[in-house]
């Protein structure tokens, strides 16, 4: 059983990918933490993530800076946006991210091109969405929750940012699978937002 799990930045994917996994018992991977790396790798090269080059190198990335927690910062978040944008980067990180949702088992993955690319003959495939106002106030929440001082301008500013990139690329961007579940979560919490996405998957699953 593969679950592919599509969405924007901050749309809550990665939490109800994870949630999803647990209840059914199947691996996880995030598939957005490789980008992370790659793009933390350019950073600490000295690179340009705009240079498809240096983001190519940055592939070789050691899979210790996976467990890094400096991957889930804002700055890291938006050089991932920015190398994504490669064609070489997606191919290089491409059979990585297959192999995982060919395991026996199955598995559950997300991201922003699982059900269109890496996995487009998954047996679910989901895409969570939610406004980006909504989205910025939950990163910001998150943010200051860790002490970082920031204004929500700026968040929803660079979440903007981001999506535009990640839409407008000519390489697999981000875009629902046409028989992808499109689940808007801007009116739920997180445990509405499982409980939705759960009873989505169980009825596909059943059909």
């Amino acid at each position: 059983m593969i679950i592919a799990v599509d969405g924007p930045t901050a749309s809550g994917k990665g939490t109800i990918a994870k949630q999803i996994a647990d209840h059914f018992g199947i691996p996880h991977l995030d598939t957005g933490l490789l980008y992370r790396a790659v793009g933390r790798q350019v950073a600490e090269n000295g690179g340009d993530p705009d240079d498809a080059d240096d983001a190519l190198a940055g592939c070789g990335f050691s899979d210790a800076l996976l467990a890094d927690p400096i991957l889930r910062s804002e700055e890291t978040g938006s050089l991932a946006s920015r190398v994504s944008v490669h064609p070489a980067v997606r191919k290089a990180l491409f059979e990585r991210q297959r192999a995982f949702a060919m395991q026996p088992g199955g598995a559950v993955l997300d991201g922003r091109d699982i059900g269109t690319v890496i996995a487009p003959d998954a047996d679910v495939k989901l895409f969570i969405t939610a406004g980006v106002q909504e989205r910025a106030r939950r990163r910001w929440l998150e943010m200051t929750d860790r002490g970082i001082d920031i204004q929500l301008a700026d968040v929803e500013a660079d979440i903007a940012k981001r999506d535009a990139r990640d839409i407008n690329r000519a390489d697999a961007p981000l875009k629902a699978a046409p028989d992808a579940l499109v689940i808007d979560t801007t009116s739920f919490n997180r445990e509405q937002a499982f409980e939705t996405v759960l009873d989505a998957v169980k009825e596909a699953l059943n059909r």
